[in-house]
């Protein structure tokens, strides 16, 4: 068994692949519900496989890959070596590619990535270990590149290669239009991948043009293939990847012609998979272990209004038969009930009230969405990042504080790595002119330092700071301290009482690099505190898993087993927990369980509290991959989006929709 990690998922079981099989995927797919699951499974199958070679004197050779997607999995091996005592040493390793040019010391250099990840914590020997140079001269590198080719050949050839996927497809770095027949090459970097590596090298500019890689053919060599992808962002690229047919500029559909290739999900990952997406175009749900729920009528209804372009309530029996949807109507009866049941549940999420009306009877709540009726509410927003509260969830935010709740919001991140050391220069030249200004600091007590000694030290620090290094702990708290005085600026707009706004600084994320350190329980302590302290009747926390950096996912993370830690307190078993989203993707309208409508004059509100993030404004250190909007103009247009499709479904027509999930525990 696993050991208990210190953080658990939403699903702490370990549960095994979900038990859906379709014709219309050209590769074979294994989906689990979360990716630790995932992770696991296929640490075992690497570790079994090793085990099972070394025990017949045969070495095996992995092909491996970098990136956040396979981290799961290098933990998992490092711990069956660590606690049951799985051995490596009969273990040679090839590594997919590395970028050109880089010292291998370098904070981004996948040399370094594969020490700090296995190769330091495992008995692999040292000269069993192969990974591209980032230090070649140019005029070495094509000797090289069919030099590696050859050890490959001399190991006898790779047993298993791990992948994962970028957005544009690439396994490797085999970029779209990369051949079945290319080797291991220099390769051009796509302006997609530079764009989705730029918050590791802290900016686009710093991510190297070009990088070594093995090649599409020299990956299909190998005779196992697992490819990895988690994440809602990858969900577009896996779909093309898995069912639409081979195409040269999607090396990964390359992996429909392997005869033992296997790509391996989490849920997110594989929602745009038809057999999840639209599960009836697959074939009667009984052969998909499902059935017509609440929740999947409600998805095939909204799907069908949309593909029509109809409102839900002039869908017809045609409609349904003629588009793969004669089963619901003959398990769930004629279009006319079904499309006023599924109107009417849309309805009952609108609310402008989301910590429920005065004077709101239980039943009355229960039937507007769960929402019970205690009023006013102790209400706590944690908020992943110091922006995240007003930019996701800004309108019902401001509302609940207008409508009288005692509200609190919790900033769990410093966010100081998102601030350019440009700005903090000039908060520090503030503070220094401020001192002489007033006299201030020009009395020292015996080992003090003064502002102007402080702010040398930053200076001079900057000015010898290497790309994407750490920075000093000095930079680190000028950093922090913007974002912390944005956030309470933010806050008081948006009406939260100065004592209700509280700065967490989870441990977990405060290591002054992209890169963080895993979740444990120091963080999960902090917030279980914070909450027996206020005792919420609703709590609202970041539920998307498309935020490209993981910071939400582990916020998340932490909050579900504080909550679990505390569900013995009577507060907590009455404690709603709603789920918002981030920048990057809003909820579907059928998983919407309270849609809260906003005027203009709303959305304008809404728009001022964002803009006191002065930091993030214009042009953000981590805006997201492919997506040059600023963050107000995400949050604008997809709440308007939300609105327009409610309109669509022939809903009331609002300005804009900030949607809600409630989390069932």
């Amino acid at each position: 068994m696993a050991a208990k990690p210190a953080v658990q998922p939403s699903t702490p079981i370990y549960r095994g692949p979900l038990p859906h099989v379709t014709s219309v995927e050209r590769v074979p797919v294994t989906v689990y519900d979360q990716p630790a699951d995932a992770s696991r499974a296929v640490a075992h199958e690497i570790a079994e496989l090793v085990q099972s070679r070394a025990a017949v004197g045969q070495k095996t050779v992995l092909g491996l890959a970098t990136g956040s997607t396979p981290v799961g999995v290098y933990n998992e091996l490092v711990r069956l070596h660590r606690e049951e005592g799985v051995s490596f040493r009969t273990v040679v390793t090839f590594n997919l590619d590395e970028y050109w040019p880089i010292a291998p010391d370098a904070l981004q250099s996948y040399h370094r990535f594969m020490r700090e990840h296995l190769f330091d914590h495992i008995d692999v020997p040292a000269d069993a270990i192969h990974i591209p140079e980032g230090t070649l001269p140019r005029g070495g590198i094509l000797a090289a590149c069919v030099r590696y080719e050859e050890m490959i050949r001399e190991a006898g050839g790779i047993d298993l290669q791990l992948l994962g996927i970028g957005r544009t497809g690439h396994i490797g770095f085999n970029e779209p239009g990369s051949t079945l027949e290319s080797r291991t090459r220099l390769i051009t970097l796509d302006s997609v991948t530079r764009s989705d590596a730029a918050s590791d090298f802290f900016g686009e500019w710093n991510v190297p043009r070009q990088a070594l890689t093995m090649g599409v053919g020299s990956i299909m060599d190998a005779r196992r293939i697992v490819l990895l992808a988690f994440g809602e962002h990858k969900a577009p690229i896996v779909f093309k990847a898995v069912e639409e047919p081979p195409d040269v500029h999607v090396s990964a559909s390359a992996l429909q012609q392997h005869a033992d290739a296997r790509i391996v999900l989490d849920r997110a990952a594989a929602a745009r998979l038809t057999r999840f997406e639209s599960p009836w175009l697959v074939g009667p749900l009984e052969s998909l272990g499902l059935e017509w729920t609440d929740a999947l009528t409600r998805k095939a209804v909204i799907w069908l209004a949309l593909k029509l372009g109809k409102p839900i309530l002039k869908l017809t029996d045609e409609d349904y038969n003629e588009h793969g949807l004669q089963d619901l109507l003959s398990n769930r009866g004629r279009a006319y009930d079904l499309n006023i049941e599924v109107f009417r549940g849309m309805q009952d999420t609108i609310t402008g009230w989301p910590g429920g009306r005065p004077g709101t009877t239980r039943r009355a709540a229960q039937a507007a969405g769960g929402r019970s009726e205690e009023f006013p509410k102790r209400v706590v927003v944690f908020s992943p990042h110091p922006d995240d509260d007003v930019i996701s969830m800004g309108g019902t935010f401001i509302r609940l504080c207008e409508q009288g709740h005692e509200v609190h919001v919790a900033y769990q991140t410093s966010g100081s790595i998102a601030v350019w050391d440009e700005s903090a220069d000039r908060h520090v030249d503030f503070v220094e002119e401020f001192c002489r200004a007033f006299g201030v600091g020009t009395i020292i007590s015996p080992g003090e330092r003064g502002a102007g000694e402080v702010a040398e030290t930053i200076r001079s620090f900057m000015k010898t700071k290497t790309t994407g290094a750490v920075d000093s702990p000095e930079l680190q708290a000028v950093k922090g301290l913007i974002r912390r005085t944005e956030a309470r600026a933010a806050a008081r707009y948006s009406g939260v009482q100065p004592d209700r706004i509280h700065f967490l600084d989870l441990p977990f994320y405060e290591t002054g690099r992209v890169r963080k350190n895993p979740p444990g329980p120091a963080d999960v302590a902090i917030v279980a505190e914070l909450l027996d302290s206020v005792r919420p009747h609703q709590v609202y926390a970041a539920g998307d898993l498309s935020d490209p950096h993981g910071t939400h996912r582990v916020c998340l993370a932490v909050v579900l087993t504080a909550l679990d830690e505390l569900a013995g307190r009577d507060w907590a078993k009455r404690c709603e927990l709603w789920l918002y989203r981030g920048a990057w993707q809003e909820w579907a309208p059928h998983e919407i369980d309270m849609a809260v409508p906003l005027s203009p004059d709303e959305v304008e509100r809404k728009r001022m509290a964002i803009f006191k993030h002065e930091s993030q404004k214009d042009h953000a250190v981590f805006p997201g991959p492919t997506d040059s909007r600023e963050f107000w103009q995400r949050a604008e247009d997809r709440n308007r989006d939300t609105a327009r499709l409610y309109d669509k479904l022939g809903l009331p027509e609002y300005e804009a929709i900030e949607g809600f999930v409630l989390h069932r525990r």
